[in-house]
């Protein structure tokens, strides 16, 4: 699509000691722990969920009872295969008293079709959806790929088939009591430019997309709260940590999240210490996907749209919030999934 380049009001753009300050703010690596909840009958579908974070996530899930959906690809051999972690989770689940299933599903987010596929297998169901987790991801690397779609790599999985997948699966949250959406996030958003003439590129991507990211789930939950089928679903963004599952050490240093054309790799090199230093491992990470799933914290603050570091509600970037830019964000999208029928995922969600 034609779109002129999109800048945001500068004084949105905060001073760059406070960007700082909220990407060293998300380095802290607290023990946390979880309280137990019961999610026996419920059903979860999580993205990603074989490897790293999403592979803990669904563990927990599955000794709390839950039904659990992982959908993920078939994994480069340094990931781990979705059928053990099936199998694991069957098995935390059965010495935990429980009898669920567990299922893997294929799905390719670089392949837009299968993320449709997914979504109407998981419809025909007639399941509920009680949980959907957005947690699958890839690094700044490689830059320059574009999926057989047409966008660029990292656009396309950290972003925007996970916008499709939620539109897509709308009427199995509708069914359930009380939806969530966990969108794993991450607090490099904070690094982001927003312009959207460059969403489609690798020019910032990473934090880039984050940052769209979170402005896209932000204006998703205004829309539903003004919908008569889906306010009772609720979305936010969270951020894991900087958690060492390996995403980060099978990228070269140049691709490292806030990495800049012209810094010195020494600089990268450091940053890259310091995410050995400060980092959690993936059971650690994961607890920011389990807490904004079960835990009280978002009905108490009374509505979604918020974005969590780890834990804790934090302040996202100011354009996230900003009815303009959140706009900007959804129409963009609507724009990029034309041909996927946006007009029929987004019926109820309109103006």
């Amino acid at each position: 699509m034609s779109l002129e380049p999109f800048r945001c009001d500068p004084t949105l753009v905060p001073p760059r000691w406070w960007i700082l300050y909220k990407v060293l703010h998300g380095a802290w690596p607290t023990h946390l722990t979880v309280a137990p909840t019961d999610l026996t009958g419920r059903w979860i579908l999580i993205t990603g969920g074989n490897n790293g974070i999403g592979r803990e996530a669904a563990l927990q899930f599955a000794r709390w009872g839950a039904n659990i959906i992982i959908a993920a690809r078939e994994p480069p051999g340094h990931e781990i295969h979705p059928t053990v972690t099936v199998d694991d989770c069957l098995s935390a689940a059965r010495a935990a008293g429980h009898t669920p299933t567990v299922e893997w599903w294929a799905v390719d987010l670089a392949q837009l079709p299968t993320v449709a596929a997914l979504a109407a297998r998981y419809l025909a169901t007639n399941w509920p959806l009680d949980i959907l987790v957005n947690n699958a991801g890839i690094p700044n690397s490689p830059l320059d790929r574009v999926t057989e779609d047409g966008y660029q790599l990292i656009h396309q999985v950290n972003f925007l088939a996970h916008a499709l997948l939620t539109l897509s699966l709308l009427p199995a949250l509708a069914r359930a009591a009380s939806p969530r959406v966990v969108c794993v996030t991450s607090n490099m958003h904070y690094r982001g430019v927003f312009n959207l003439a460059y969403a489609n590129s690798a020019r910032g991507a990473y934090p880039n997309n984050k940052l769209y990211y979170q402005a896209w789930l932000t204006e998703f939950q205004h829309r539903c709260v003004d919908s008569d089928r889906y306010r009772h679903i609720r979305i936010c963004g969270v951020h894991p940590g900087f958690v060492n599952s390996g995403i980060w050490t099978t990228t070269p240093l140049g691709s490292l999240p806030d990495y800049r054309a012209g810094e010195p790799l020494w600089m990268v090199w450091v940053a890259k210490k310091a995410l050995d230093y400060f980092s959690v491992d993936s059971q650690q990470g994961s607890i920011a996907i389990t807490s904004a799933a079960t835990g009280t914290m978002i009905k108490d603050l009374g509505s979604g749209g918020r974005y969590f570091n780890r834990v804790w509600v934090e302040t996202p970037m100011p354009q996230t919030v900003n009815e303009t830019c959140r706009r900007e964000v959804w129409e963009f999208v609507g724009g990029e999934l034309t041909a996927l029928r946006w007009e029929e995922l987004v019926v109820g969600l309109q103006d």
